[in-house]
């Protein structure tokens, strides 16, 4: 962009002004500005230039290699797979001997509804949407399909 307008002009509205998302009064008043004011006309004339050629730019749509992002050797498919089996099987571990010290820990019924109730809850939420994914995933007739 070139040099501050010396009026005090929000040259910000030159990009609303080039994309005529300005209301009337506003884009009336930028284009009284722009006959007056040289320093403004050349960054609108630079701003029209970055819009045409952005416009004109074309998109190269990837190749399907190009967007297939899945490990493609055997060695670091079943590094990938090893590593969340571990983390799963820990998490179960650890979060299972999380439970079982606090059912240690807490006395009464009560306490123990409060402790595990949450728990308990968000559990069945995520194996109801577990259960809706595998099945969706099972009928899906777009599951051929790497985009």
């Amino acid at each position: 962009m070139t040099q501050r307008c010396p009026s005090g002009f929000d040259q910000a509205r030159l990009s609303g002004y080039l994309d005529s998302a300005l209301t009337q009064q506003e884009d009336q008043r930028v284009r009284i500005h722009l006959e007056n004011c040289a320093t403004c006309r050349k960054a609108y004339d630079e701003l029209a230039a970055l819009r045409e050629v952005t416009m004109s730019t074309q998109f190269v749509e990837p190749t399907e290699q190009e967007l297939d992002e899945r490990p493609k050797g055997g060695l670091s498919l079943g590094l990938r797979s090893l590593g969340w089996l571990i983390a799963g099987l820990w998490l179960a571990i650890a979060g299972g001997y999380a439970l079982w010290q606090a059912w240690q820990g807490t006395p009464g019924a009560f306490e123990r509804f409060l402790a595990f109730g949450g728990a308990g809850g968000a559990l069945l939420l995520f194996l109801s949407v577990l259960v809706d994914r595998l099945v969706a995933a099972r009928r899906d007739p777009y599951r051929g399909v790497n985009r």
